[in-house]
């Protein structure tokens, strides 16, 4: 299907503008070129808002996108391909005027149903694609939407293309009766197909998305990106209100409410969508890359410096308030940097930053522990002391890393899992154990770097790998000093005493067979002299990578059980 002919046919059935704004004295003002902005109450051209990705020039404000326009916001000129372009519903209940009205909203907007599937490419990157219109009965889930969705997915698997899912929907379709309600059960089984064939799947929730397709398709992606002030929930807020007889609180059920609670991983504006589609696509683009030469393993570990530092003192170096953290590391080591957010679960820990990024032409996960460069930040990041829904996050992160066939790097930099009400309300004993039975088995290379300190469970939790490295004044230990000293001596004051009790330095975790590599560091490591330990980490890291990827998925595992079955 020719996309200019479609576009023509939507634009004169879209608009229908408020009465006629001509009066006396007034020129005469054609049909369509003025309506208003029913968020401002502005006065806007139309063909401004079209040109603009159908967002109000005045306020901001996101107008919703017929599906052909979505598409050709998308697809590079000429790659649309529209598949199972006639398929309409049946009438499975005989509901009264049904057919009449869907007759007419077909004439009115030139789509045979509320969705439109089919293959574009985005930037050269093939993908299949499915749009709802919310133009066609509030682009509510029936036979056809998801018979549509459904049959687009089948043959995504079938060609090993990616799929990405616009969701705009008043859920499922009332007049459709249970056939409605099967439409969820069928879409969620060929995506989880699609999902075990090992292909990507992006969800884009745009305004609004709602009941039965938040609980189904639209919510199982492997990125879930949404567009800003988003309503998305599965009960309506009027029906919310009406149920609990309670007024909502501002901002409920907005994209930023469900960012905020771990649903999403991310909010993306809309002249932005094709760039961050194009990336996430070419960051799982499968390809052969060519291994890494690996060092002399004589000269694989970095010479230590001289002792000359008590524990004490490197205790008090790995908690400097200049040391470099996390996203420093990330941002000096790895290349485009996809961050993704949210446990699915609960909330959104930004003690935990993770996501996607390029090692030297790889894919890669990276998830580090934050701490933050300033007060403002150690407070947001509760001083890189994770909840338990931050670990549940690094989870999710490494089990599609998994899926992907990626790299796993961590960085640990934590006094230790967050100890507090709600941690312990919401299981922060369980997510930190998951994470150690998952990670010990996890098929994919996982490689733990300590960059500050490492305190406790809440390191290890990021630390069951193949080999765990630190850098010369980070430390590592079963607890903090002062913790330690407090639980054996009664008498945290004796912190001091206890580092040097405790082998937490580099030295004797290296002696100990706890960490594989040590790096030095300048006299004074910050952001600035960061690069003296990046550099040297760089080159390690790619022999680890070219060490790691070359072995099959039983001798990695079995190497990995054995690094801590001798300790």
């Amino acid at each position: 299907m020719k996309l200019d002919n479609v576009f023509k046919k939507t634009r004169q059935t879209e608009h229908n503008p408020k009465e006629n704004t001509s009066g006396p004295g007034r020129p005469e003002v054609p049909e369509g070129l003025l309506r208003k902005c029913n968020k401002c109450g502005k006065a806007i051209i139309t063909e401004d808002v079209e040109r603009g990705y159908y967002i109000c020039p005045k306020c901001g404000g996101y107008f919703r996108v017929p599906a052909y326009q979505r598409i050709e916001m998308l697809a590079d000129e000429g790659s649309f391909v529209e598949w199972d372009a006639g398929l309409q519903s049946s009438n499975p209940m005989g509901y009264k005027g049904y057919e009449e009205k869907k007759r007419a909203l077909r004439e009115k907007t030139g789509l045979s149903e509320a969705v439109v599937t089919g293959e574009i490419s985005i930037k050269g990157q093939r993908t299949v694609i499915g749009v709802c219109d919310g133009r066609f009965l509030m682009a509510s889930m029936g036979e056809a939407v998801g018979e549509k969705i459904t049959l687009a997915v089948e043959r995504a698997t079938r060609e090993g293309l990616p799929v990405i899912l616009f969701a705009c929907s008043g859920g499922a379709r009332m007049q459709e009766g249970i056939v409605s309600l099967m439409q969820m059960a069928k879409t969620s089984a060929a995506l989880k197909r699609h999902s075990d064939a090992g292909l990507l799947y992006i969800s884009v929730l745009t305004d609004p998305t709602t009941g039965g397709v938040t609980a189904s398709f639209a919510m199982l992606g492997d990125v879930i990106l949404a567009e800003p002030q988003a309503l998305i929930g599965f009960a309506g807020p009027r029906v919310i209100e009406q149920t609990i007889r309670q007024k909502l609180p501002k901002g409920f059920q907005r994209a930023e409410f469900l960012l905020e609670h771990g649903f999403l991983d991310g909010i993306v504006e809309r002249p932005k969508l094709r760039d961050t589609l194009y990336e996430i696509l070419r960051l799982h683009e499968k390809s052969e890359l060519q291994p890494e030469e690996s060092p002399d393993p004589e000269t694989a570990v970095p010479e230590k410096a001289q002792e000359t530092k008590t524990a004490w003192d490197r205790v008090q170096i790995s908690r400097r308030k200049d040391r470099p953290v996390g996203s420093d590391y990330i941002r000096e080591l790895f290349g485009g940097f996809v961050e993704l957010h949210g446990d699915r679960r609960f909330g959104d820990d930004p003690a935990i930053v993770g996501g996607i990024a390029w090692f030297h032409g790889r894919p890669v996960t990276v998830i580090a522990q934050e701490k933050g460069n300033d007060t403002k930040e150690n407070i947001r990041r509760n001083f890189g002391m994770p909840g338990p829904e931050g670990y549940r996050k690094a989870l999710r992160l490494m089990k599609q890393a998994e899926k992907f066939h990626r790299p796993v790097i961590c960085l640990v930099d934590t006094p230790g899992a967050f100890c507090g009400i709600g941690a312990e309300e919401r299981g922060q004993g369980e997510a930190i154990a998951e994470n150690l039975y998952e990670m010990s088995a996890l098929k994919v290379p996982i490689l733990s770097v300590i960059i500050g300190e490492g305190g406790s469970g809440g390191a290890l939790a990021m630390a069951t790998s193949d080999e765990v490295w630190i850098l010369e004044n980070s430390v590592y230990s079963i607890l903090s000093p002062e913790g330690f000293a407090s639980i054996l001596w009664k008498d945290s004051t004796r912190a001091k005493e206890a580092s040097e009790v405790m082998k937490m330095t580099a030295e004797h975790l290296y002696e100990g067979n706890i960490v594989e590599k040590v790096f030095s560091e300048p006299d004074h490591l910050t952001v600035e002299t960061l690069p003296y330990v990046t550099e040297p980490l760089e080159k390690e890291i790619g022999a680890f990578l070219a060490r790691y990827e070359a072995l099959s998925e039983e001798a990695l595992l079995e190497h990995r059980y054995n690094r801590f079955r001798m300790l």
